[in-house]
This record gives structure tokens, C-alpha cells and sequence, in this order.
């Protein structure tokens, strides 16, 4: 309906012009697919041992940061439990000491503080944490090896902090 003709056909060319629209936005599921697998591919690249060093240690000089690099080379794992996919193996005890801090009012996301004798000291305290945990609790053989490759981190990480 229209008055004098203003209007006319409005409603109709609306439609189809959404129609084309989507149309032409829809995606074949084949599309869709390979869309997502160059998305992971590109999210395969991302450093996992450096994403988990700036979420504990934002403050931290270089030279800590590279023996953290090489550390987490040499051991395979970070200090954090963090794998390739960016999972967590396993609880660490760096994750431990940052549910400690944020109880304790502290600040959970720098740890390893802003000089290399600060992380050094955060380095043996979670050794030697890990070495003595408060109570027994039993793990299944994964979280066991992962401690194991957690201990070498960290064995790596104050053997090139003490370097420094």
C-alpha cells in the first residue's frame, strides 16, 4: 500500500535484499572448518613459557625472563605446569603460592618479584615446597611425572638465576 506511490514495493525489496544478504554471508560448513583449523594453527604458535612467565612475573627484568626461557626449554615444562596446548598439567606450586598470595592479601600475579635475587628466592622456596609438601595426598602416575619435570624447571631456573 502506498500514497502516492512513496513506499511502494518497500517491503518487498527489504526482504530480498536481506535474502542476498545473507546469502552472501552464509558459509559452507567446509569453509567454516578450514577457517577454524588456520585459527589454531595460528593460536599453536603462541609462546605458552612466555605467557605463563608474564602472568607471575610482569615486573621482572630480562636476564630472569631468558633463564626462565631456558629453563623451561631444557625441563620441556614451566614453572606453572603449563603444556604446549596451554593447558595445565597439573597444579603447580607456583599456581599454589599464588592462591597464597591473593588469601593472604598479597599480589598473585607477581611472584617472582622485580629482580633476579626476588625470583631466585621464589624459585627454591617452591623447590623446597614441593620437595616438602604439608600433607600426603596421593597422585596418579601423569601428576607424578609432572611434579618430577616441574622439580627439573626449577632446578634449571636457580641454576641460571644463580648464573646471573
Amino acid at each position: 500500500m502506498s500514497v502516492n506511490g512513496i513506499g511502494a514495493g518497500y517491503q518487498a525489496a527489504g526482504y530480498e535484499t536481506r535474502k542476498i544478504q545473507r546469502n552472501v554471508t552464509e558459509r559452507n560448513f567446509a569453509d567454516l572448518a578450514a577457517e577454524t583449523a588456520q585459527e589454531k594453527t595460528a593460536q599453536d604458535k603462541i609462546d605458552y613459557e612466555e605467557r605463563a612467565f608474564e602472568s607471575i612475573a610482569p615486573n621482572a627484568p630480562e636476564e630472569v625472563k631468558q633463564a626462565w626461557m631456558e629453563a623451561a626449554k631444557e625441563a620441556g615444562v614451566n614453572g606453572l605446569g603449563m603444556q604446549k596446548n596451554g593447558m595445565l598439567s597439573h597444579i603447580s606450586q607456583m599456581m599454589v603460592e599464588r592462591v597464597e598470595r591473593s588469601w593472604n592479601g598479597g599480589d598473585p600475579n607477581d611472584i617472582l618479584g622485580s629482580t633476579a635475587a626476588s625470583a631466585l628466592r621464589a624459585a627454591k622456596q617452591a623447590l623446597y615446597d614441593l620437595d616438602h609438601p604439608l600433607a600426603y595426598t596421593p597422585k596418579s602416575l601423569e601428576v607424578q611425572q609432572a611434579k618430577m619435570k616441574e622439580r627439573e624447571f626449577y632446578q634449571a631456573f636457580i641454576r641460571k638465576l644463580e648464573q646471573l
